[in-house]
Formats: structure tokens, sequence, C-alpha cells
């Protein structure tokens, strides 16, 4: 584990990673490597806080399903039946929610965040704009992860259940499981004993990165904690002693959509099976962080990697290392080649400092500063002429087309991730280091 900690960390220049690892029902191995902060240099330890992002939306889902053990609501409930206001309220379902099918539109698909989130909002401001815009499609027909889901979750849990949505989950959640470090990193940053979170442009140097404003992560990704904390919530999972039964057998049951097919994702969770190893897991992004938890749940194994550089697949790789050592790659999409071409021809303009805006929206015109334009330069212009540029894969999100290239320069390799309005502007263009 020592060695693939410190091999995934060269190879992605992500500063820090915190690893929990479960076997056997217990927390078996728990381990901080790297850097937490660089400036001053602070060693990363077991006890720091990380941001986990979206695995907040595991406990988010348990609580939903704890108010309805109460009868205080059904999981098959319009959603309209509590939020009235929202678009087609009363033919999407609490269920439809949860398992990502409801049709509303991600808030925040990006991988970086935008000028116009660094202000305080609201959840009652994120649904009134992207809760009552058209669906992407009829409720239950597809799948498309949306934090805008998770929104709505989190205020009809605090209207059903009478308390902030904080305070339910510490009464319900944390405190009966001992998970004393939790913070609500939405409200507050993380105090200057924990990490500092960090991205960088490109190859250019580790920056701290951007606060969000106050309110963006509500119940979709408001939650720091340490990595032996994520693993009581594993081992409670797998041993299934926080819920009934049934609840445990909702959030664990693959959605299959209205054509019959499979979703890949149960109730605030993926879903599927690992070279013949049943899992549930999710992963968790937000400014400066990303993490990666996955429980086995027959074989009572979870490996929980927690690190601190946002638009990184530092701790995803670092999971897969893992896991086989305590248990005993994606699929590519076809290629696009106009997508391909234009993708490599801004890339070619970044490895001059240069960007083409027009084909831009506003706020990623917002995110090319002249900082960000000058560390792209400094880092690609020595790694020359990419001997392929090659899209990967494509999906929907947030009312726009996600693709993901691979650049290959023979000895290195970068990716590349774009967000496609539907007009042809990009939303988003990054350049990510290297991984595993």
């Amino acid at each position: 584990m020592d060695a693939a900690a410190s091999e995934v960390l060269a190879a992605t220049g992500v500063p820090s990673a915190s690893v929990a690892v479960v076997s056997g029902g217990k927390v078996a191995y728990v381990k901080a490597y790297g850097e937490a902060r660089l400036s001053p240099e602070m060693a990363a330890t077991p006890e720091m806080q990380y941001s986990i992002g979206s695995i907040s939306k595991e406990f988010t889902a348990a609580l939903l399903l704890m108010l309805q053990q109460d009868g205080k609501l059904s999981i098959d409930d319009p959603v309209g039946k509590y939020l009235p206001g929202l678009t087609r309220a009363n033919e999407v379902t609490i269920r439809e929610v949860l398992s990502m099918t409801s049709g509303y539109q991600d808030f925040w698909p990006e991988d970086y965040v935008m000028t116009t989130m660094m202000a305080n909002t609201t959840a009652e401001h994120i649904l009134d704009v992207w809760g009552k815009k058209p669906l992407d499609f009829d409720p239950g027909t597809e799948w498309q992860y949306s934090n805008t889901n998770y929104v709505i979750a989190g205020r009809i849990a605090e209207i059903v259940g009478g308390k902030p949505l904080m305070e339910q989950l510490r009464e319900r959640i944390f405190g009966p499981l001992g998970m004393t470090s939790v913070l609500n990193s939405d409200a507050s940053r993380l105090p200057e004993t924990d990490p500092t979170g960090y991205y960088r442009h490109a190859l250019g140097p580790l920056r701290p990165a951007p606060q969000e404003g106050v309110g963006w992560m509500f119940a979709a990704g408001e939650l720091a904690m340490t990595a032996r904390d994520l693993a009581k919530w594993d081992i409670s999972l797998m041993n299934r002693t926080l819920l009934s039964k049934a609840s445990y057998d909702e959030m664990f049951q693959e959605v299959k959509l209205k054509d019959g097919k499979g979703s890949g994702y149960g109730l605030g969770l993926d879903v599927g099976e690992r070279d013949g190893h049943r899992f549930v897991a999710h992963s968790g992004e937000v400014s400066g962080f990303v993490a990666q938890n996955t429980v086995y749940v027959d074989d009572k194994v979870s490996v929980t990697v927690l690190t601190n550089e946002d638009a990184s697949n530092a701790a995803s790789a670092l999971e897969r290392r893992i896991a086989p050592l305590v248990l005993g790659g994606a699929s590519e999409g076809d290629s696009d080649k106009t997508a391909e071409a234009r993708a490599l021809a801004i890339f070619t303009g970044l490895q001059q400092g240069k960007v083409d805006r027009s084909q831009l929206t506003e706020l990623c015109n917002a995110y090319f500063t002249q900082e960000a334009l000058d560390d792209y330069e400094s880092s690609l212009k020595p790694l020359g002429t990419p001997v392929s540029f090659t899209q990967t894969s494509e999906e929907k999100r947030g009312g726009m087309t996600f693709r993901v290239f691979r650049v290959d320069f023979g000895k290195k390799q970068l990716r590349v991730t774009v967000y496609e309005e539907p007009d042809g502007k990009l939303e988003q263009y990054l350049v990510i280091p290297p991984g595993n």
C-alpha cells in the first residue's frame, strides 16, 4: 500500500492522500501520505479532515430512507408534495431524485469553481434557477448525474424532519456511529490544522483552490471528515447496522429505467461488480479536493482515499491499486473526429499561451485569466507536438456534452476534459496531469 501511494502521488503530482482500509469488517489500516499544506510545509496525518464532496450524497439518501422508516414520507412520493414549485414536480418522485433519474439539470457539472459560485447562495436559489428549468429528459427514462437532485432531497429532509439537515445527520448518523470529526465545509473553511485544497492550470504549479460560496454544496457535497470516520460509515453499510434491512435493500438496489435498462446507481451510491466482487461506491469532488470511497459489501472490505487537489484521478487510481491487495480500465467511447480536431486546436493554442475566446462561454473565459494562460504555456509548450489526441468518452450532463480526450506524447500522457453547451461554446476546457 505504501508503494502504491508513493507511485500514484508521484505520477499525479497530488500533494497528499489520506487512506483508510476496512478488512474483515474492521478498520485495518489508516495512513496519510504527502503534504497537507505546501507553504508552510505541513505533513498530512490521518487525523486531518478532508472534504469528501459528493460522497456526502450517501448520507443524504440514508436520512431520507430513515424518514421513510419513520412513516413521515415515502420515497415514491412526488417531490411536488413538498416542493410544489419545481418543474413537473407531481411527475418526479423522491426515488428518481435519489437515483439521478429525475431529469433535473445539474447546477454544477464543471470541475472548477465558476466566478458565480464564489458568492454565497441558498438551496432555495439553486432550486429557483435549476429546479425550474425544463427537464433534460422524461422522469425515469435516463440516468444523468445531477447535484440539483440532492439539493431537492436535502430540502425535503429538512421540511419533513423539521430540523436543519446537518442537525439531523449528526443526531441520526454521525453520533450513533461515533463519527466525531465531521465538519460542514459548506459553512466554513477547514481549520488551519487541516489540509489546503489545491488546483493547477495544466501542468503548472499547485495553487490554493478558491473556496465556493456558502450554500453551494448543501446536501450534495457539504461534508468533510477523516478517512477513519468515513470507514466507520462503510462498516455500518456492510454490517447493515443503522437502517432497516428494507432500507439497505433499496439503497443498494440498482435502479432500472423505464425501458428496463440498468442505471448502475442505487440511492446515493454507484452499484456494480468488479472482478467478481460486488461493490457500492461514490466519488466526490469540490474545490481543491477529490475523494473515492468503495465498499465491497460481501467481502467486508472497503477502501477510502481522500486527496487535496481537484480535477485529479489520484483518489480512484489509488483505490484501484489498494483494493486487490485486500481482496486477495474504463471503457473508451467512440472517437468524435470533429471534437478531437477542435480540442487539439485549442490545446495547441494554449501551448502558446493563447485561447480563442469566441469559442468559450462567459464563465470559461473568466477561468482563463492571464495567470492561467501563463501556466498553460509554461507547462505545455516544452512537451512539443502530441503523438496522438484521442477522444475516449462522451456523455450528457448538466444540459451539456462532456468529453474526455487522451493526449499522448510518447513517454507522457495527459487528459483533457471539456463541457460543450448546446450552442457549441465550451463551458470547460481543462488539462489534467497524468495519473494511473
